[in-house]
């Protein structure tokens, strides 16, 4: 007898005799893959993070084998017997039964609970958060060699979805033809379908490195970057507002043109991440550096009145920690922010020291957005670059980067909701104070330590007005009396805020300054003397004094501080003055701090990195480690779901123990693996080495078998077949008209849109119709409102961007189809496409069907089609010749054969094969 027959022949015993599960005496009970998904199912509820019932908790091995409220621990290790956790699961008490809400457990779960606690109750780690390690390729044997059964395997990836398909009995699909697989690639990598040149070139070249070739072309192509973006600006939240009732406009398209470069010039998603999360802690930082740190800018921001700042300034931080969980590690850390996780082995104090990462910024919600960097007009620039220059010559190059820095940021701020005890005055929620004649606050505290000058910011009308600046109480010592000057208006958004120097004596310790504010010449009580924003303490003059030009350069200095600038949000570190301090909230209130913590990462994952700094640069390392587990692992399995429709873990939002698990597991972490290693964290590698896979180049049409046994294609035995994303439906529509533009970069801009989507509140805001080229742009550059984003996208499964969004689930509502039929956008599309058929598609009806067809899809227009297209043809026809008014109504100044092929335009452009990728 054989060993396979033996094996088969116990089995079968195993089976008869009631084993269940365990066929074989001694197999271990595996933790991760049959313990951990009943506790979660069953336990988790009444003995999780959330609660611990009977002070008994399952999520960590600690607690679990903890003792409990009785005095003894529920579990212990090689005794079920004497295990409460068992015998509450097997008692005929009702009572005392296990678990009280829900079903009880079936005799198979509690008998591999039973098994696990006598083997002695063995923790395990969930996969997702091993260290990532090399994978040996599942080659095929040399019988399989001599046989011919592995000749359709090209890469290493195909060996390991080989290999998965034969334990599934699957057989793959041949390979895609060649307009298809060249249309699906163009997509993938570019988000555009081919132009007819591609189509002509590849059809015609029958060289072994064709595909290769063009799929080095695509990855070359300036549309790459713009594609790839889209997918990484759902994930950073980005919007062209602010976000909250008002929705006011936000200046951050420099933000989303950084991404795309990036994305362009292949940066290392490590150096990716490290610029986004730390630029601004990066030695010298660069402008692009700095940009680059308006991915946590994207958080929203609230201009309403009567709101506090503080509050939504900590929940900007609350978003930033959730978002750097999703974005960068697929898993779910914002229920951590009220207790501990309820399934993966995070604890509720574990996220507020991951949140002091991010508490020490210097943005404040405040309506200027600041801390920003500053974009000056070309004459004041002209006075920036001057002033670096005779700074670099007369005092130093170092001194020179830190005026300019300065200028650029004017931080930090102490803006007016920091100061307190309001007599005749009061802190508005936008962040200034308007004092009345009398009036006096206080700014506690203030950093006056090694400073010798303080900046004001403020704005008055009013000829007259002065602020009285006193040390420890309203009767201290003078420290200052400073005379207001005036200027027409009263805000400080429209470049006319006043900027006053006050000279500070030595101080040795902080100080609570009191502002005391006069003017005799106020015709009423009610009256403001001034509107003050801000202070800042600074540790010297313009540096130079006594230098030839040093007049004419704090002249420059000073216009430059009140000049007129484009601002863009960005990340600033605090100064060691201005440190917060985080503190653990209960249940997740900011009204309820406890106790302080310093930042830190999850004691369950890899350590944090020597000599790494306790900031943002040290997250970003830690984050980029090659021992994290979940680094690569998210961005490949991002990467794989963008090709093919759904992730190796479909979850990709959640690679946690209530994630999904994945189909291919060791294929995940060959590719992620290779993507830290042998690609050096560079994506066009990656891509690449995905497309050119046999996996990746199958047919899309499914076998009755494949619709039986795989009818979602977990096991990839198809190729891909989904519908493409809202920005990928018009920019198609688009580029197959001939009207899209290929002009990168700039500002949002406004195609067609139905009228009344928008309706602004508290401001005048309206969608101003774009002109020129700018209408036809990609879709990446159109403008998004979060309150109201455009609409056909959104329709489309697109996202209002209030959140970080890992993954938009797919929908096929009617509505979508009444956008690509009546949205005045698509609409003119359509006419567009109809003329550019007439112009270039020959001179009948037929032939400019076939060109038509030819230029969406590469193929050409079934028979059974154009007979369908010709009818609709010939009635739209008769329609407008019998009737003027509808032609007009439909398609003015042409005649009534260009109207009628205009109706069919319109209908090809909502076919399936055209707004589906296969």
């Amino acid at each position: 007898m054989t060993f396979l027959n033996k094996a088969l022949l116990i089995a079968t015993a195993a089976l008869v005799l009631g084993y269940g599960y365990h066929t074989l005496s001694g197999n271990e009970v595996d933790f991760n893959t049959q313990v951990k998904p009943i506790i979660n199912k069953k336990c988790m509820a009444c003995h999780g993070g959330v609660k611990k019932a009977g002070g008994f908790s399952l999520l960590f091995e600690e607690e679990a084998l903890a003792k409990t409220k009785s005095g003894k621990p529920a579990i212990v290790p090689g005794d079920a017997d004497a295990s409460a956790f068992i015998t509450c699961l097997t008692t005929s008490d009702p009572d005392k039964r296990m678990p009280k809400k829900g079903d009880p457990l079936s005799e198979e779960e509690i008998e591999i609970l039973t098994d696990w606690v006598n083997q002695g109750a063995k923790w395990g780690k969930h996969w997702a958060y091993e260290t990532v390690q090399n994978q040996e390729v599942p080659k095929p044997s040399w019988w399989e060699k001599l046989t011919g059964d592995s000749i359709w395997a090209k890469t290493d990836i195909d060996y390991f979805v080989e290999e998965k398909s034969k334990k599934e009995e699957l057989k793959h699909a041949p390979e895609a033809d060649r307009a298809t697989l060249l249309r699906r690639v163009s997509l993938d990598l570019t988000g555009l379908t081919p132009t007819e040149k591609q189509y002509k070139q590849f059809l015609n070249d029958k060289s072994p490195k064709a595909y290769e070739t063009f799929v080095d072309s695509l990855l070359k192509s300036p549309a790459f970057g713009e594609k790839w973006a889209a997918m990484w600006l759902d994930l950073a939240r980005y919007a062209d507002s602010k976000g909250y009732e008002k929705d006011d406009a936000r200046n951050i398209w420099r933000y989303r043109d950084w991404v795309i470069k990036a994305f362009n010039n292949d940066m290392p998603y490590d150096q990716f991440i490290t610029e986004q999360l730390a630029g601004d802690l990066l030695p010298k930082p660069t402008e692009d550096q700095l940009i680059a740190t308006a991915f946590h800018r994207n958080t929203m921001n609230n201009d309403e009145g009567g709101t506090d700042d503080e509050e939504f300034r900590v929940s900007a931080v609350f978003d930033r920690v959730s978002t750097n969980w999703v974005a960068f590690n697929s898993t779910t850390f914002a229920c951590v922010q009220c207790h501990s996780h309820p399934y993966d082995p995070f604890k509720h104090e574990e996220f507020y020291k991951y949140m002091a990462f991010f508490n020490n910024t210097r943005d404040e919600d405040v309506m200027d957005e600041s801390g920003h960097l500053r974009f000056f007009e070309e004459n004041d620039q002209k006075k920036l670059d001057d002033l670096a220059a005779w700074l670099k010559t007369n005092v130093s190059e170092k001194k020179s980067e830190q005026v300019v820095h300065f200028l650029r940021t004017v931080e930090p701020r102490i803006y007016a909701h920091h100061f307190d005890s309001f007599q005749k005055g009061t802190s508005e929620p936008s962040s200034y104070m308007g004092m009345q004649n009398g009036g006096s606050c206080r700014l506690k505290n203030a950093p006056v330590v090694g400073k010798t000058r303080m900046l004001i910011s403020y704005v008055t009308a009013q000829k007259g007005g002065s602020i009285e600046i006193k040390t420890d109480s309203l009767n201290g010592p003078t420290l200052a009396v400073v005379k207001l000057d005036t200027a027409r208006g009263r805000n400080f958004w429209n470049g006319l805020t006043l900027l006053k120097w006050v000279n500070l004596p030595t101080f040795n310790t902080r100080k609570d300054l009191h502002f005391i504010f006069r003017n005799p010449n106020l015709e009423t009580e009610t009256q403001d003397v001034c509107l003050m924003n801000w202070v800042m303490f600074l540790e010297e003059d313009l540096a130079g004094k006594g230098k030839e030009g040093y007049e004419k350069q704090l002249q420059n200095f000073n216009d430059l501080l009140l000049a007129k600038t484009e601002n863009v949000p960005i990340m600033l570190e605090n100064p060691a003055d201005l440190k917060r301090t985080t503190r653990i909230f209960e249940r997740g209130s900011m009204f309820s701090p406890t106790k302080a913590v310093e930042p830190d990462v999850p004691k369950s994952l890899h350590p944090f990195p020597k000599n790494a700094p306790r900031n943002r640069l040290g997250l970003a390392q830690w984050i980029t480690d090659k021992q994290n587990p979940l680094t690569a692992r998210t961005m490949v399995n991002r990467v794989w779901e963008q090709l093919f429709g759904v992730g190796l873990v479909e979850t990709l939002e959640d690679m946690g123990t209530q994630g999904f698990a994945p189909t291919h597991q060791e294929l995940l972490d060959f590719l992620s693996y290779q993507f830290m290693n042998d690609f050096k964290w560079q994506l066009k590698p990656l891509l690449k080495e995905i497309v050119m896979s046999a996996t990746y180049r199958q047919d899309s049409r499914v076998s009755d078998e494949l619709r039986t046994k795989d009818p979602a294609n977990r096991f990839l035995a198809r190729g891909p077949r989904v519908r493409l994303s809202g920005e990928q439906v018009r920019d198609q529509a688009l580029i197959v008209s001939n009207l899209l533009s290929r002009k990168m970069y700039g500002k949002p801009v406004m195609p067609y849109q139905p009228q009344g989507v928008w309706q602004a509140v508290y401001s005048s805001a309206k969608w101003q119709l774009s002109s020129g080229e700018d209408a036809y742009r990609r879709a990446i550059y159109t403008y998004i409102r979060r309150s109201s984003p455009y609409p056909s996208m959104l329709t489309f499964d697109g996202s209002t961007r209030d959140v970080c969004l890992a993954r938009r689930i797919r929908t096929n509502t009617p509505l979508q189809a009444l956008v690509t039929l009546n949205d005045s956008a698509f609409v003119e599309i359509s006419q567009q496409f109809a003329r550019r058929m007439e112009f270039e598609g020959g001179k009948t009806l037929p032939s400019r069907l076939q060109k038509g067809y030819w230029w969406m899809t590469g193929r050409s227009l079934p028979h059974s089609k154009q007979q369908i297209f010709e009818k609709l043809y010939q009635e739209a026809l008769v329609r407008f010749r019998k009737d003027p008014k509808k032609q007009e109504d439909w398609m003015c100044n042409t005649d009534a054969e260009t109207a009628a092929l205009a109706v069919v335009a319109n209908i090809m452009l909502n076919m399936d094969e055209f707004i589906t990728k296969e």
